[in-house]
């Protein structure tokens, strides 16, 4: 016999992307680099509820740093598929989240910093060189 007198939720997707992946927003069209993810939204209500596409809570929700700007999004799992550029993701946090890049897999190396929204590190990221020149949107 099943109990559902404590209630009853579907569990969550297992994640698809890891930290280090360069991921493509079907929606918006932006690429990015995942930098984290939680396994269902841990967004407060009001912030789920601004969001235009509401997507599923209750599946993995990514961090991502965007290519060619300096913005850090928040998106669902449903929305997101694998990068098929395969260009080099530019942010000013890339180089204080990852110590590298694999080429050939097109993943980003995560490092140890941990990522704490609400606790930043206390290193800055790393200025740009002189010679950065952000791409063409």
């Amino acid at each position: 016999m099943i109990n559902l007198s404590n209630g009853y939720s579907v569990p969550a997707d297992s994640p698809k992307f890891e930290p280090g992946d360069v991921i493509f927003h079907k929606k918006y069209g932006y690429r990015g680099v995942v930098v984290d993810f939680d396994i269902t939204c841990q967004a407060p209500d009001a912030w789920y509820q601004s969001n235009q596409s509401q997507p599923d809570r209750n599946q993995p929700w990514y961090h991502i740093l965007v290519d060619g700007n300096q913005q850090v999004t928040y998106a669902a799992q449903s929305n997101l598929v694998y990068d098929q550029l395969e260009k080099p993701v530019i942010h000013p946090m890339l180089n204080l989240f990852f110590s590298g890049h694999d080429e050939e897999k097109n993943k980003y190396l995560r490092n140890s910093i941990p990522w704490d929204p609400g606790n930043p590190p206390d290193a800055p990221p790393p200025t740009p060189p002189p010679d950065f020149t952000p791409p063409a949107p």
